[in-house]
Formats: structure tokens, sequence, C-alpha cells
């Protein structure tokens, strides 16, 4: 019949209108894109204004806009001061190793690293570890605390929240927080370790480079190896 409504064929889905549906639900939900700042981002703005909410919703994208150049700007600022925290700390490494190149044996060696280093590194305490003899005049240490401290053979260890202060550091393990652990590769084979404190906890973190801390115990091996 000729007033009858056209008939749905089976199987045969009608496409759905999404723009109107997404408009719908916009007009049902009015604050949904000012809850969702960060979506002004992917929107294109009105070729023309038009009234008061089309120049709300300029300014909206606008505004996203500009928290995303702080957001940037805040990043690039970390960096710059990032990179002008490792040249320091380079620096000071350098000045640390000049200083106990002048050592004329192992003994001074020592002397050096415990009393000088602290200063020329910016650090709380500096300790050479030993297990048995294997650095004569270091902190002595139970036999396996290296392996415990640096598990599976690992040459370093940067710790956010230091731990054993007592045995690294002794008299000073109260200034210590956060702590560089490496281990000293000594000509003579013995087990031994380099202990850097810092009484700041964020000073040491395992996200941080080990290339600075591998130099100064290279060089503190060397040093401490001499006869």
């Amino acid at each position: 019949m000729s007033g009858d409504k056209p008939r749905r064929v089976r199987g045969q889905a009608q496409e759905p209108d999404e723009a109107a549906q997404v408009e719908a639900y916009l007009r049902a939900h009015p604050g949904f894109l000012a809850e969702r700042p960060s979506l002004y981002r992917t929107l294109l703005p009105p070729r023309r204004v038009h009234g008061e909410r089309l120049a709300d919703h300029m300014a909206a994208m606008l505004e996203a806009e500009r928290a995303r150049g702080a957001e940037l700007r805040a990043t690039l600022e970390e960096l710059v001061a990032h990179g002008r925290h490792n040249a320091a700390n380079q620096a000071r490494a350098h000045k640390a190793v000049l200083a106990l190149m002048a050592a004329r044996s192992a003994a001074e060696a020592l002397d050096i690293i415990v009393q000088d280093w602290p200063d020329l590194l910016g650090l709380d305490v500096v300790s050479v570890c030993a297990e048995g003899r294997a650095v004569l005049g270091a902190r002595p240490l139970a036999r396996g605390t290296i392996a415990r401290l640096l598990p599976n053979g690992s040459p370093f260890a940067l710790r956010s929240r230091a731990t054993d202060q007592e045995a690294l550091y002794g008299e000073a393990a109260a200034l210590v927080a956060s702590d560089a652990l490496a281990r000293l590769t000594l000509a003579s084979g013995g087990e031994a370790l380099l202990a850097c404190g810092s009484r700041d906890p964020g000073h040491f973190e395992a996200r941080q480079a080990t290339d600075l801390v591998s130099f100064l115990a290279a060089a503190a091996a060397v040093a401490l190896g001499r006869g």
C-alpha cells in the first residue's frame, strides 16, 4: 500500500548520523569541553566569531595552547638546568681526580679520597671500604657485604635511600640519606668499595647516569693499587 512505511531490509543496518549524535550529546552535556581542555588542541576554531559563545570557544582553544606552551617552556628550562648541573659535576670530578694524581702512595691516595674528595665533589662523606685486607686503612666490611650491596656483579648502585650507613660511613653515618656505591677493581683482586654519601635524599637516584661514578672509581682503584 502507498501509505505503508518503507520496511528495513533484514541485515541492512542504517548509517548512523554521527555528527547529529555528537551535537546532541554536547547539547545535553554543555560542560563536556570545559572539563576536558586538552581536547581544544585537536579542534579547528571557527572562521569567524559570531556571538559570545563562539568567542569563548576560541578563547578556550587559545588558553589550551598557552598552557601547552608554558609546559614546553618549563620542560626546556628543566633540561637546561640539568645540563648545567651535569657540567658542574664533571668539573668537580676532574678536580677530584687531579688532586688524586698528586698522591705518591696508596696511603696518600686514601687520605685524599676520604678527606679531600667530599669538599671537591660537593658531598658530605666519601669512604673507601674493603673486605679483608684488600686496601690497607680502608673501612673494614664483613665478607659478602659488597656482593649483597652490588648483587650479580653490578659495578654501581645509585641509591636514593641509603642503607648500611654504619658499616659504610662509620661516625658520619647520620649525614647520609642517599649515596653512590662503586666496586673498585683492584690489581690485587681484592673486594673494595667506593662509597659517596649525601645528606640530600635526592642527590643520587637510580635514573642518573653512572659515567662520573665510573670515572672516579677507576681513578681511585689505580691510586689505591700503588705500592
